[in-house]
């Protein structure tokens, strides 16, 4: 399903891009411009701690865990169509906030809206990589919405702020109603309809989708378990052991399945297992980092909201600025090496964190720098060379693949992290004032915590470039604008 060749370039597909922006928009805007608004919400719902935890935690979980299902199914029965119901059902589950009234309510209306998120998401990358046949193309489309995607990230508490001093907070979601009507006009006139010849046919692996949800839903929740109650509690090694378990199902019942829901030897290819790694890497780190960051900057070094938040503008900055520049990286050294590159880059930051961030602020700003741009290319050539390397009729879900590593990633570097300053530190983290000891308990703590981060990051990477250094890269070829 590509575009016509006098489309073959970005200016040509701007219509489809912009409809894929607006899907990957509103998947990153849509915590972050909630997370300022809790407190609000809290009060105006008379939500318990718990309670507002779930207003976030029910979209990431429901994200997440239905991502895999709903990229096979969208490769089974149209990429555009199951995008299409997901917008719809986005844009009438946002409606829907402008009648909540309980703090349960509004957990059943963002667990709603993960679900729509994750019709929506993956297909975002793969409609975004099947519009061309051009590598240089793909990586440039992929860098566009998704620097789109970081645009929404790095505004939405600013974003949300601003709305809340002149207008209530369900402002916040019922803007998802017109972005997805943007979405839904752009990608219906953008993109052409699924060619049924270039659909997976096979029947849907039920049991199998079952299982793959729960081993994603218990990985999400074991992490937040982790760091919520602690090592010594046994709810989060329940489901910790109960994720293994239904992770071992998974793979049984893929094996034994006529038509399996993921097929495990198209994951073992180089460039998808490769790809799925430093995807995860890139996870791992940039969500273990900015947790340790925030702890540090505001309870170690005690500086107030306001200016952590403006302690971590070099992630946000490196973030945007370096879009331009991957895909010049990728035509001057090769993709591969290219991923290579950006996931030494997060290694490295990782490193240096943990040498000298814990100490000085320049050594955070430098980790914070390193691993952004380190993410910036790594993700997104990563996304490429996993989608590359299935077949044609299999991209949505490569996609949601990637996607997933991430999300299930990044818990788990904030349960790592998280865990080891819970195991350190004693007292209370949030208590205005520490005692010379606790601040030396946070100290070697962070600096374990970023040690470990460090060395799985870079197994992670290591393995990925052993399985891609046999895999030989196009040429490099020039790119239209």
């Amino acid at each position: 399903m590509f575009v016509s060749d006098e489309q073959q370039s970005l200016r040509g597909a701007w219509l489809a891009l912009t409809g894929l922006s607006a899907v990957f928009l509103v998947e990153m805007l849509d915590n972050s411009v909630l997370t300022v608004a809790l407190p609000t919400i809290g009060r105006d719902l008379a939500a318990s701690t718990a309670g507002l935890q779930w207003v976030t935690g029910a979209y990431s979980v429901v994200f997440g865990g239905l991502m895999l299902v709903f990229g096979a199914a969208a490769d089974r029965f149209g990429r555009r169509r199951l995008m299409t119901v997901g917008l719809v059902l986005l844009g009438l589950a946002s409606l829907a906030t402008a009648a909540v009234t309980t703090a349960p309510e509004l957990v059943a209306v963002r667990a709603t809206m993960g679900a729509a998120a994750a019709m929506t998401a993956p297909g975002a990358g793969a409609l975004a990589f099947r519009l061309f046949d051009d590598e240089g193309l793909r990586v440039r489309a992929i860098t566009l919405i998704s620097t789109v995607g970081l645009v929404g990230l790095a505004i939405g508490p600013t974003l949300g702020g601003l709305v809340l001093a002149v207008a209530p907070w369900q402002v916040l979601l019922l803007v998802n109603v017109p972005v997805a009507v943007l979405a839904i006009v752009a990608v219906r006139r953008g993109i052409a309809a699924d060619d049924p010849a270039d659909l997976h046919r096979v029947p849907l692996d039920l049991p199998g989708a079952a299982l793959g949800t729960a081993t994603v839903v218990l990985a999400l929740v074991a992490p937040t378990l982790f760091v919520e109650s602690g090592a010594r509690s046994p709810w989060p090694w329940v489901a910790a052991t109960a994720a293994v378990l239904a992770a071992v199902g998974f793979v049984v019942r893929q094996r034994a399945a006529r038509h399996p829901l993921l097929d495990l030897g198209l994951v073992a290819r180089p460039l998808v297992s490769g790809g799925l790694a430093y995807k995860a890497a890139a996870g791992l780190a940039t969500a273990g980092l900015g947790y340790l960051v925030t702890l540090q900057l505001q309870f170690a070094w005690g500086w107030p909201p306001a200016a952590a938040a403006l302690g971590m503008l070099p992630q946000v900055a490196v973030l945007l600025a370096t879009g331009p520049l991957v895909n010049p990286l990728v035509q001057r050294v090769g993709i591969h090496r290219a991923a290579g590159l950006g996931a030494g880059a997060i290694v490295v930051g990782l490193a240096l964190y943990t040498a000298l961030g814990t100490a000085t602020y320049v050594g955070v700003a430098l980790a914070l720098a390193l691993v952004a741009a380190g993410l910036r290319v790594a993700g997104v050539v990563a996304m490429v060379n996993v989608l590359q390397g299935l077949p044609a009729n299999r991209t949505t879900i490569g996609a949601a693949l990637s996607d997933t590593a991430t999300e299930i990633t990044s818990g788990t570097g904030v349960a790592l992290a998280g865990t080891v300053i819970a195991a350190l530190f004693t007292g209370t983290i949030t208590a205005t004032a520490w005692s010379p000891a606790q601040s030396a308990e946070f100290h070697g703590a962070a600096l374990l915590a970023g040690t470990l981060l460090t060395v799985l990051a870079a197994a992670m990477t290591g393995w990925a470039m052993l399985r891609t250094r046999r895999v030989v890269s196009p040429e490099p070829v020039g790119a239209a604008a």
